[in-house]
């Protein structure tokens, strides 16, 4: 039986939570504080038809009982979280654990990956021990027992295997990958692309415009992520494309959310209080246009979304740029 701890009570850290406890899996969640450690292990009685799941999961505030003799640390508090919390309980985490990242964004003042934080800031662990699951995963559906499909990227075979037999479910099927740089970006920067199909939907221009505006910025992604050594496959796989169309197509995803919202008229600030998720486009796109300006690309797409969230330009700007074929900057 594998043991593992889950870094963060996030939405997606407790969904993966509940997979793996009913696989058999002991599993210990870490929450930030006592009282919500109290008030999810009170939550399980809700589960009162899975007596086993219900054994082998538990929330906690203490990292020394949550990473306790752990096989797999699965990192799964948002990007902007990670490397603060992991400096607050390396102490407890040993060199032996597999790494799993969750969080699908960039650290927005450096641009940096989650598993490169991650080797940053414990530097006992070798980077093949290092992995990142990613996918086309919305919690709600894989809650509800629905099919779903996600890719594990890991440099080293075995590191590979150990988490596919790990995560691999009936109806969780995972894919393998040693692109790590790839997966991570398709990840992360489909959300730029959701805020933007969002903002599409909010303005009222219709899919023909939508599909417009996720074909050319989908094409602007793969560029900056060969440019920082990604593979083409990745991004027209189960974590590129898969994962673009679940995160564009709507009502469950955050970061559609936040840009139809914006587009309707509310700023940003007042969207981003009122939620009780992160979405994780919002700084992403910042790091990606700031490593867009560094490497000199052009992202028509990507520096539209960047001004409507940080520039303070209209989201009306986007139905006058479709009108000039989505061309950079000369309308704006």
């Amino acid at each position: 039986m594998s043991i593992v701890s889950i870094i963060g009570a996030t939405t997606w850290g407790i969904t993966i939570g509940r997979l793996l406890a009913n696989k058999g899996a002991a599993v210990a969640i870490w929450t930030r504080t006592e009282a919500r450690a109290r008030e999810l292990n009170k939550g399980l009685q809700q589960y009162p038809t899975n007596p086993a799941f219900i054994k082998n999961i538990t929330f906690t505030s203490h990292s020394d009982k949550a990473l306790h003799n752990a096989d797999f640390a699965i990192w799964a508090v948002p990007a902007q979280s990670l490397r603060h919390t992991i400096q607050q309980i390396a102490n407890h985490i040993a060199p032996s654990m597999i790494h799993v990242s969750l969080a699908k964004g960039l650290e927005a003042d450096s641009g940096k990956r989650m598993s490169e934080v991650i080797a940053e800031e414990i530097p006992d662990t070798a980077s093949d021990q290092i992995c990142v699951l990613s996918g086309p995963n919305l919690s709600q559906e894989i809650n509800r027992g629905l099919p779903a499909t996600s890719v594990l990227a890991a440099h080293k075979a075995d590191i590979a295997r150990k988490a596919h037999e790990l995560f691999h479910a009936p109806n969780f099927a995972i894919f393998t990958s040693d692109d790590i740089i790839g997966v991570e970006l398709c990840g992360a920067l489909k959300n730029i692309i959701a805020l933007g199909a969002g903002m599409v939907d909010g303005l009222g221009l219709g899919d023909n415009a939508k599909a417009t505006l996720i074909t050319f910025g989908w094409a602007e992604v793969t560029s900056l992520g060969l440019a920082l050594g990604a593979r083409p496959a990745s991004f027209y796989g189960l974590a590129g494309l898969g994962d673009l169309i679940a995160t564009c197509a709507g009502p469950q995803s955050r970061n559609h959310y936040v840009g139809r919202e914006v587009a309707s008229g509310r700023p940003l600030a007042e969207v981003k209080a009122a939620m009780s998720n992160v979405a994780e486009g919002i700084d992403t796109t910042v790091a990606a246009h700031h490593l867009a300006t560094r490497l000199d690309l052009e992202v028509p797409i990507i520096t539209l979304i960047y001004r409507v969230l940080f520039e303070s330009l209209p989201p009306v700007e986007i139905t006058y740029r479709f009108k000039d074929g989505l061309k950079p900057e000369a309308s704006v």
